[in-house]
Order: C-alpha cells, then sequence, then structure tokens
C-alpha cells in the first residue's frame, strides 16, 4: 500500500497577501459580482471543504467585458512596445514575489502536491518573463519589390480582443502562456478560467492591476463555460480564441467560432505513447517512465498513457517500474506527497472504469487498482500489464495515476500503434540507437517528442499537437502569431 502524507490542517487565512484571494470576477478594472446574483462553490478536492465562491457570471456581463476589452484596445494596441513590456516585466515581478501564497492558493483548489504548485508558479512566471521580450521583435519585414516603382513592406499588428479558456490542472501556466503572448502583441483579453479552479487566474488578475496593466485591457469572467464562452465565441469583437482543454469541448468551441471566422489556437487531448527499447537505458527510462506518468497526479495532457516495452526488457521493466511506483507517498497537496487528489468524483470513476475494461480484456494487475484511503478523490498509483489495444486505456486518455503496459517486437509495429491515434500532442521515446531516434522522432505523428528524457516544456519552445490534439502553437515567438495580424503595404516610390 503506497505511504498516506500527512499534514495539519489550514486555510487559506494564512495567505501573507490575503488580497490574492479573490471572491469576484475583474471586469474593466473592477471587481464585480455579476448580475445574476448567484455563485458558484469551489472545494478543495483533498477533503471536499468549501473554500470560498466565485460569481455565476451571465452571458450580459460577458458581453459587458468584451465590450471593455474592445474600447480598451485602441490605446493597449497603441503603445510602444516597449510600454508593453514594461507592464508585463513588472507583472512577472509581482508574481514571482507572490510564489508561495500563489502555490498555496492552487494546491488547495486544485490539490496538486505543493512542489509542484510551486514549480507551476515559476512556469507560468516564465512565459511572462519571456513575451516581456518578445513584445519588442514583432518586427516590420521588407519586401524586394518585383514591381517597377514601388516599395514594399510587411508589418503585424494586434488581433484585436483575444477570449482565453482555460483549464482546472494548470490553473496559472495555461493563463499566463495565453494572456502574456496576447499582451506582448497588443491584444486585449478577457480569459474565463474553470469553475473549479478560478481563484489562481483572479490572484494573478490582482497582480495584473497592481502591474499598470490600465482597465479593460485584463479581464476574468468566472461562472458556467455554457454562458460565459458561449458569449465570447458569438461576439464579433472577439477575434482569437485560445483553449486549452478537451479534445470534445474543443471541436464544439471551433463550431461556435466559425460564423465570425476567429482566429483559433487549441491545445486538445492527448494520448502519448512511451517507447522504451531494449537497448535503452534502463535505470534512466525507468524513472523517466514514472515521471511521465504521475507528474501532476497523472492529470496532465502530457502524461503518458501507453507505454510500451521492447519483449527482452519488458518483464523486467514492469517490475521496476512498479517497485518504484510503490514507494509514491499520497495525500492532500499541502503535505507535498508524490500523488495528490484527483479533481473530482468523476475522475475518480474513470481510473475503476479504464481499469475493470483493462482486467475485462485480459489484462494483469500489477500493483493499485482501487481508490486509495487518503479520501474520495484518492487513486492509487495503479500499473496495469498485458494490456491489448483494443482497451479503453489504450483508446482514450486517462486522465489520472493508471499506467498501462504493453511488449512490443519491431520499430514498424510499434511505430504503427504508437501512431494509431487522433490526439497526437506527446511522444516519449527511449533508446541508445542514435539513427533510431532521429528516424523515429520525425516518424511520430506528435507534434513534440522526447528523446531520452521527459521533461520538455518552457516559454521558449513551440508547445502544441498534430491531428486532433490541437491547432497552432504556445509558447516561443510562434505563440504570438494568433495574435497578429499580417498586413501588406505597398506605397509608390516615384
Amino acid at each position: 500500500m503506497n505511504a498516506v502524507a500527512k499534514l495539519e490542517k489550514t486555510s487559506l487565512s494564512a495567505l501573507r497577501d490575503p488580497r490574492l484571494f479573490r471572491e469576484f470576477a475583474y471586469v474593466d478594472g473592477a471587481w464585480v459580482a455579476g448580475a445574476s446574483g448567484t455563485a458558484i462553490d469551489v472545494t478543495d478536492p483533498a477533503d471536499g471543504r468549501r473554500i470560498g465562491a466565485v460569481p455565476a457570471l451571465t452571458a450580459g456581463d460577458a458581453e459587458t467585458a468584451i465590450a471593455a476589452a474592445h474600447r480598451a484596445f485602441g490605446s493597449w494596441s497603441a503603445k510602444l512596445p516597449q510600454e508593453r513590456a514594461i507592464a508585463l516585466r513588472r507583472w512577472f515581478e509581482l508574481v514571482c514575489a507572490a510564489r508561495d501564497d500563489l502555490a498555496r492558493l492552487m494546491v488547495e483548489e486544485q490539490g496538486k502536491p505543493l512542489s509542484e504548485a510551486r514549480g507551476e508558479i515559476d512556469y507560468a512566471a516564465s512565459f511572462i518573463e519571456f513575451y516581456a521580450e518578445e513584445a519588442k521583435r514583432l518586427n516590420v519585414e521588407s519586401v524586394t519589390s518585383h514591381l517597377p516603382g514601388a516599395e514594399m513592406s510587411v508589418i503585424r499588428q494586434p488581433a484585436g480582443v483575444a477570449a482565453l479558456v482555460t483549464p482546472w490542472n494548470f490553473p496559472a501556466a495555461m493563463l499566463t502562456r495565453k494572456a502574456a503572448a496576447a499582451l506582448a502583441a497588443g491584444c486585449t483579453v478577457v480569459a474565463h478560467p474553470s469553475s473549479e479552479t478560478p481563484f489562481s487566474a483572479l490572484a494573478l488578475a490582482e497582480l495584473a492591476e497592481r502591474a499598470g496593466l490600465p482597465a479593460g485591457v485584463f479581464n476574468v469572467l468566472t461562472g458556467r463555460a455554457a454562458e460565459v464562452v458561449g458569449a465570447m465565441t458569438a461576439s464579433p469583437l472577439v477575434r482569437v480564441v485560445s483553449f486549452t482543454g478537451s479534445t470534445e469541448i474543443g471541436r464544439l468551441l471551433y463550431a461556435q467560432s466559425a460564423p465570425t471566422v476567429k482566429r483559433l489556437v487549441m491545445e486538445l487531448g492527448g494520448h502519448a505513447p512511451f517507447i522504451a527499447f531494449a537497448d535503452c537505458d534502463f535505470e534512466r527510462a525507468v524513472e523517466r517512465a514514472v515521471a511521465a506518468k504521475f507528474a501532476t497526479s497523472g492529470q496532465d495532457c502530457l502524461a503518458a498513457n501507453r507505454f510500451y516495452v521492447e519483449r527482452p526488457i519488458y518483464a523486467r521493466f514492469v517490475a521496476a517500474f512498479a517497485e518504484r511506483v510503490a514507494r509514491l507517498t499520497v495525500g492532500p497537496g499541502l503535505a507535498d506527497p508524490d500523488i495528490g487528489p484527483l479533481i473530482n468524483g468523476r475522475a475518480v470513476a474513470k481510473q475503476r472504469e479504464h481499469v475493470a475494461d483493462a482486467l475485462a480484456r485480459g489484462a494483469r494487475l500489477v500493483a493499485g487498482g482501487e481508490p486509495h484511503p487518503a479520501g474520495e478523490n484518492f487513486f492509487t498509483p495503479t500499473v496495469l500489464a498485458d494490456v491489448g489495444d483494443d482497451a479503453l486505456i489504450f483508446r482514450e486518455e486517462t486522465f489520472g495515476p493508471v499506467a498501462a503496459f504493453a511488449p512490443f517486437d519491431a520499430e514498424d509495429e510499434v511505430l504503427a500503434r504508437a501512431n494509431a491515434t487522433e490526439t497526437g500532442l506527446v511522444a516519449y521515446l527511449h533508446t541508445g540507437d542514435g539513427p533510431r531516434a532521429a528516424r523515429l522522432a520525425r516518424a511520430l505523428e506528435f507534434g513534440m517528442v522526447a528523446v531520452n528524457r521527459t521533461k520538455i516544456t518552457g516559454a521558449p519552445v513551440p508547445f502544441g499537437g498534430v491531428k486532433q490534439a490541437g491547432l497552432g502553437r504556445e509558447g516561443s515567438r510562434h505563440g504570438m502569431e494568433a495574435y497578429a495580424e499580417i498586413k501588406y503595404i505597398c506605397s509608390e516610390s516615384e
């Protein structure tokens, strides 16, 4: 049985800066309760304790915020890039200074282990810092004229109001990755955080206000997605929609955005394969496999979902992996365990469903397989072996602490099995054969490939997938492309 991490009961009253805990939406530079007069409770997934509530904004409230962002767009987009960079730099510095409070707030609403929450705040801050610099680099291009007497140039201009829809699993980093790029490009922002984790976004809004972002430039709208996001996709004033979440919801937003032909950036579902060849560095591959599966308690679009291990090392690899999994601690996030709670009971039910389905189809249970005694939203880290390709866990994203293994015999075979998904976000590959690594890195139908390592993300790199894993890229200089329109100017020179 996995160890249970312990902690004393704590409260958000322990925040050093209590103003970071906001139970209002943030619209046009003001903290508002909305027109409906109703609120949505937010609970700690570790124990179900209510930690606060946020307004359930109406579609009308959302339209008010969009109008405010549209009014603010003219002056914000007209600022010198250096001026926008200064405001973003101040925001970055304030986020860094508030790191511990922001991490604590995130743990209580999202549940992730405290060290992971601190890491996410650092990650979130890095995007603000990166785009504070990139704001100054949206350069004009010169075009060699093909017409006599003509001078040609290409400029980039901010697209307009950007609607940002962010998930519960990375409530700070997914917002700053989108917002910093949009703001750097000169866009204004209306953001909708998940109703399960709104307080991280609201704390970031508080810090953005202190950093001097003008009223209307950065707005955070709480409430039910169908109402708030529906207003965003319907509005002709919104020119860009950026969404991180499931492929199913992504398709819906895609359709809703079609009548107004919006620009779209979508980071959707993942179904990551982890491939280990017999010539890999065995100990490193096992350690990296554990890391690839269990970060954020498996609630990560980058989490390895299918483990394919070459047959000569298969049995030893599964045994070594299970031995390490047995040492993982489980408990509430503030105790800083290895595995925290899942976000809600639906997530636990999905783990049970995937385990039961795999076993019914002939898989072998090596470790775990059941809810954990730490609480209703906890699931014991689980290892399944000999999983068939027809099992649910090999056909859809699990989003939890269940690792499923299968052997393979040949390179072409495992490549075909790994590519048999429409959600090509990331793939993990372990091999000591350099030419094979290069060959498979190109052949794997995924937007990102990690070779002999797990951590690959960061502000300077383009994050995104292929096929139905999404559209566009976030992070890197490419992350600003959706927020900037290209304009060609041809002038008479004679």
